[in-house]
């Protein structure tokens, strides 16, 4: 059983309602991996730290919409501010911006798989600490020990002797990314007590303000000539991949719980290769299928449930 806040989830009891919401889950997976074809798409005319800053300069309004529009209030403690800039660093701000520069140098779909990693590193977080060891089985060793070869294995051996080149760099800054995402849930546990949207809108909007001075002192915007293509991939990104997409995350929390929801992960990794076959005529090699086929794996191996939650 899938159990939410201590409580079985109310899907679990209601087919009707597990359809529907199993439903949303492929519809976020598709939006998500459909986020790395846009990115590919717009970072052609717009760069990094612009496209994110105006990512999030959208998203995060429309998040603070829907927060009051849910008749939720804002903390107005200085500490709790400081809390969610944190949290926003982690969650948005740098890994949206190292994605998004490691796509001006890889394809979407590598990227989306590569970016399927973070639950390999909160293993790896958690051997570091006693409570961690004490929660690892041998299946979960497994997991990170294929998903950690199978990252070695999509980046390429030749890479891995030429860590300067360009592509190299890009692999490990998508990495980078999924380091992020591992660690900004373990800062969010200070959030226990707010409503996740508020949550969500407090650190995107402090994301949004640490990334507006880096896009405008650094590739000064006003300069640039995007393409009608990249402006509007760039919308559909800040719309639809970040704001309407964290609603359905939290609904899904809500119904799915958590560990439904992550299983959407794999799903989204599929997403982003199929779609960027399909649009951006990506190819992959043998050696990339079969390091993403460890990744995905180790990942799956990671995230099932132990035997005894089963129960």
């Amino acid at each position: 059983m899938v159990e939410v806040n201590g409580h079985m989830s109310k899907a679990m009891f209601n087919p009707p309602l597990m359809v529907r919401e199993v439903g949303l889950l492929l519809l976020l997976s598709l939006i998500w991996g459909g986020s790395f074809t846009l990115i590919k798409i717009a970072v052609d005319s717009i760069p990094p730290f612009t496209m994110v800053a105006a990512r999030l300069m959208v998203a995060a309004p429309l998040l603070v919409l829907f927060c009051r529009l849910r008749g939720f209030s804002f903390p107005r403690e200085r500490t709790v501010w400081i809390a969610f800039l944190v949290q926003g660093l982690l969650q948005s701000a740098l890994p949206f911006t190292l994605i998004t520069q490691g796509e001006t140098q890889i394809g979407s779909g590598l990227a989306g798989v590569l970016n399927a990693t973070p639950p390999i590193f909160v293993l790896l977080i958690a051997l570091v600490s006693s409570r961690g060891r004490q929660s690892l089985d041998g299946r979960k060793i497994t997991g990170v020990t294929l998903g950690l070869g199978g990252v070695v294995v999509t980046i390429g051996w030749d890479a891995l002797h030429d860590m300067g080149s360009a592509a190299a760099m890009a692999q490990l800054a998508v990495l980078g990314a999924s380091l992020c995402y591992a660690l900004a849930p373990i800062w969010g546990r200070r959030f226990i007590g707010l409503p996740a949207p508020v949550t969500a809108a407090g650190a995107m909007s402090c994301a949004a303000l640490l990334l507006l001075p880096a896009a405008i002192i650094i590739e000064r915007p006003w300069s640039l000539a995007p393409t009608g293509e990249a402006v509007l991939a760039v919308i559909v990104l800040a719309v639809l991949c970040t704001a309407v997409a964290m609603v359905l995350y939290f609904r899904l929390i809500r119904t799915l719980g958590a560990l439904g929801t992550t299983s959407g992960s794999y799903l989204r990794a599929g997403f982003a290769v199929l779609l960027g076959m399909l649009f951006l005529d990506e190819s992959l090699t043998w050696s990339g299928l079969a390091g993403m086929a460890l990744i995905l794996l180790g990942v799956v191996c990671v995230t099932l449930p132990s035997r005894r939650m089963e129960g």
